[in-house]
């Protein structure tokens, strides 16, 4: 079953590489992120993709949200968090590549945890992406609550998950 507003978001531990500024090439040890104590007491942007380098993703989605990462924050956001079916090292290699420095988390669901937790798993196998993906969405989680998710009809496109419907529903 999908999350829907109004639903706790569930428990699920992800992994990401910090952004070290001292030493902004670094590959430093994964660090885990769990969405029950991490996202208590915190509004949270959430963005899902299918996968990291993708040209939807690294073309039409993710940039946008690096750009507006101040004006997302500025609303009351504490932690912008993007989520993909890769390992943490890819989702950090594409966080650098994509100029994320520490303005997102970019962290990995290699394992697909969080696409069965919420109902937002995607299989791709028949583009070779393998069975468990997220899907293309992005969720406002505040203080453990879903208050607002935006699920693409069509997951190739960006037309309900960008950065600027996330500014409107903020």
């Amino acid at each position: 079953m999908t999350i829907k507003v109004g639903d706790e978001f569930p428990q699920v531990q992800l992994k990401y590489i910090p952004f070290d500024k001292s030493n902004p090439d670094a590959c430093t040890s994964p660090q885990i992120l769990d969405t029950k104590k991490d996202f208590a007491g915190k509004k949270v942007v959430l963005i899902g993709v299918p996968g990291a380098f993708s040209p939807t993703c690294s073309v039409q989605h993710l940039p946008a949200y690096v750009t507006k990462a101040s004006e997302i924050k500025g609303k009351g956001v504490d932690k912008i968090v993007c989520v993909s079916g890769n390992d943490f090292f890819v989702m950090s290699a594409w966080g650098k590549d994509e100029g994320v420095q520490d303005k997102i988390i970019m962290a990995g669901d290699a394992n697909g945890d969080l696409g069965r937790a919420t109902g937002l798993s995607l299989d791709l196998s028949k583009v070779a992406m393998g069975p468990v993906r997220l899907t293309r969405f992005v969720a406002i989680i505040d203080n453990g609550k879903v208050t607002h998710l935006s699920i693409e009809p069509d997951p190739t496109d960006v037309t309900v998950t960008g950065a600027d419907n996330v500014l409107s529903a903020l």
